[in-house]
């Protein structure tokens, strides 16, 4: 069940809870507008793993960050920072355990994902049968329903078009549904997250956040390619090899292991159909990319579509997913003393050993 402010949210929705109506209802509650206010008067902080950047660096703390369909779930002990960005149409969903501070952050991009997703997260957050205060922050998604119009999702209350809403929707219906209590602190989406330029188009305010799960503190964060780390290629090609993967129907990827603070990416393949797929896009131009491969191709950030040519000139230097993950072994990254990420040699060892053997 939600709590706004201290207290259970009640809607006039059915019993059943429909996910818009109760959706509409939060959007509407003054704690959640007062909170959603003061997020976006909270300077964005601009992060990257670079000395030459010019941007707040990450090198010095420890920190965790997740993409699209991912999810971690962090232990103070061990980690400062975890958040996500390049959520358009996505929302970062983040849970927290007000008593241990254990925090779970997940970049939902669908709404077939949220309820197995849901699970996923709690796994580590709270025991069992235990009922402690879980803090919930959303976070993305804009009015994308009607780029003319921002306020067309709410005053129309029909106009449920686009992708932001459902997934919204469907998130808090999950909420709702669940025998947890969960305390919404913030609600920054659809028009809460949502700008106008001068021609009445609508754009995400914000597309990502940090959390930090000693204290609970979160606040608005961008980052650049040097902290969207480690293995970022990889596994930007995991997320599009697992849509074609039905182990990974309705969940979101593992690739953060909470115990040991180490990044475990498990192997994944990709097709003949994907290389080729990979060659054809790779000769498309700007604009024929933002089309093809994005949900928001007229909101999306300046490096959308170099990301994209990074993935698929990565497919075709390594055409045979072996080279990529020997023996099937999975891409193991563990933290040095400074914060930042390295190669487990061990893995790469064994991996290459075992290649050896059978050769």
């Amino acid at each position: 069940m939600i709590y706004v402010g201290g207290v259970p949210f009640q809607s006039d929705g059915p019993s059943s809870s429909e996910g818009s109506k109760i959706l509409l209802a939060l959007m509407e509650h003054p704690t959640l507008v007062s909170a959603s206010c003061s997020f976006k008067s909270t300077p964005e902080r601009k992060f990257s793993a670079s000395e030459d950047s010019g941007l707040e660096r990450v090198t010095g703390c420890k920190w965790v960050y997740v993409f699209q369909r991912e999810y971690a779930t962090v232990d103070p002990a061990l980690v400062d920072l975890v958040g996500t960005d390049e959520a358009t149409t996505c929302v970062g969903l983040a849970i927290r355990n007000h008593k241990s501070g254990m925090t779970s952050v997940g970049h939902l991009d669908s709404p077939d994902v949220v309820e197995i997703g849901l699970t996923q997260m709690l796994s580590l957050v709270v025991d069992q049968n235990s009922d402690e205060m879980l803090e919930v922050h959303l976070v993305g998604g804009f009015n994308d329903s009607s780029p003319q119009d921002t306020d067309s999702v709410i005053s129309n209350h029909t106009d449920h078009s686009g992708f932001s809403f459902p997934l919204c929707a469907k998130i808090v219906e999950t909420l709702e549904k669940s025998d947890r209590v969960f305390h919404l602190q913030t609600l920054h989406v659809l028009e809460n997250n949502t700008r106008q330029d001068s021609e009445g188009n609508a754009y995400p305010i914000f597309n990502g956040f940090m959390v930090e799960p000693s204290t609970g503190s979160i606040f608005p964060a961008n980052f650049d390619r040097t902290s969207r780390c480690p293995d970022e290629v990889v596994r930007r090609i995991h997320l599009s090899s697992s849509y074609k993967d039905p182990s990974w129907n309705g969940r979101l990827l593992e690739t953060y292991d909470t115990p040991t603070d180490r990044f475990v990416i498990g192997p994944c393949a990709w097709t003949i159909r994907q290389l080729q797929i990979a060659r054809r896009l790779q000769n498309l131009s700007d604009a024929e990319i933002l089309r093809t491969c994005s949900t928001s191709p007229s909101v999306e950030a300046p490096d959308f579509v170099e990301n994209q040519r990074r993935q698929w000139d990565y497919l075709k230097k390594h055409p045979d997913r072996k080279e990529t993950f020997p023996m099937k072994q999975p891409r193991i990254f563990e933290r040095t003393p400074s914060g930042r990420w390295k190669r487990s040699p061990v893995a790469r060892a064994d991996a290459e050993s075992k290649l050896c053997t059978t050769e």
